[in-house]
């Protein structure tokens, strides 16, 4: 890591270094820290998650030095499309930043990721804005992202904490206000969409029975191919059991409110992916799938709950 903060000292490097998949390899290497660092408790459970990801667990000073390098390549945001283009792939980048910051660690590695994401949220295109036949890749996209890893709620957490660095505090504050105005305008739908998309599924009011009853029909998509339904039966076989256990219950709500949503998630597979989860050791996933096979095979659900 070290050698990798080196060459981002000068703005050729660092493009060099994104045309190599930096960007990526960067915003992996960020989350499987992460991850490791977080599971190093010693149950059989977190021996499993240490082990999948190499059994290293990443020091704080290694999640500052990743995620400085990162923050260093958001000052290419502005100057290349490709950049923008790479950040934008996959969200990965800032769901890594947005799980580090909602983690905490240490001061200074919140520092340079919250510096990271304001640059991400605040870029423009207006100087490289890249082939016409690409989308446009901006600011809005990234709060979009944000948005969608609850960046919000940590930011709002985040406010109340005591910060040595008056630097944390501005940028708090900015992301905030960007992410709030932001979330202002859009629908309930679109957040939900961008949670979705963002792989990161958390509690709240666009996972209950009255949102699906209102945007089921939603889930079918522009062109009609239920693109996302297709990304949130994904989600159904994530490591982390909380998605899992939402996207089972998000499943299941868009079978009871959606004309032949049986049929529909049978034909797609979901059945199968839900099936074994009903015996999980985590028993509210566990609930929550058992609950989704029951709404799958049982037509009237509510007059047996």
């Amino acid at each position: 890591i070290p050698a990798m903060t080196a060459l981002m000292d000068c703005t050729e490097s660092r493009l060099l270094f994104a045309a190599s998949g930096g960007i990526k390899y960067l915003s992996r290497q960020l989350r499987m820290g992460k991850s490791s660092k977080s599971s190093g408790q010693g149950s059989k459970k977190d021996d499993k998650k240490k082990a999948a990801t190499g059994g290293v667990s990443a020091s704080v000073q290694q999640l500052y030095e990743l995620s400085f390098c990162l923050w260093n390549m958001t000052y290419e945001l502005n100057g290349s499309a490709s950049v923008r283009a790479d950040f934008a792939k996959d969200g990965q980048a800032v769901i890594a930043l947005v799980d580090l910051v909602s983690s905490a660690p240490r001061e200074k590695a919140v520092r340079v990721a919250l510096a990271a994401l304001r640059n991400l949220a605040t870029c423009s295109s207006a100087e490289s804005p890249g082939p016409a036949s690409t989308p446009k890749v901006d600011g809005s996209v990234f709060l979009t992202e944000m948005l969608g890893c609850n960046l919000l709620k940590a930011i709002a957490f985040l406010r109340d904490r005591q910060w040595t660095d008056p630097d944390i505090l501005d940028n708090i504050n900015l992301l905030y206000k960007l992410l709030s105005d932001n979330y202002k305008e859009m629908t309930r739908f679109e957040v939900y969409k961008s949670e979705v998309e963002s792989g990161h599924l958390c509690w709240g009011t666009v996972h209950t029975e009255a949102f699906f009853r209102e945007n089921a029909k939603m889930l079918e998509g522009s062109d009609g191919d239920f693109k996302l339904l297709k990304v949130l039966i994904a989600l159904i076989g994530s490591k982390d059991e909380d998605v899992a256990g939402i996207a089972c219950f998000d499943l299941g709500e868009f079978v009871r409110q959606y004309p032949n949503g049986r049929s529909i998630v049978k034909r797609m597979g979901a059945k199968e992916l839900v099936m074994p989860l009903i015996e999980h050791e985590n028993p509210e996933l566990q609930r929550q799938a058992l609950q989704c096979v029951s709404k799958m095979l049982i037509q009237n659900w509510e007059f047996v709950k």
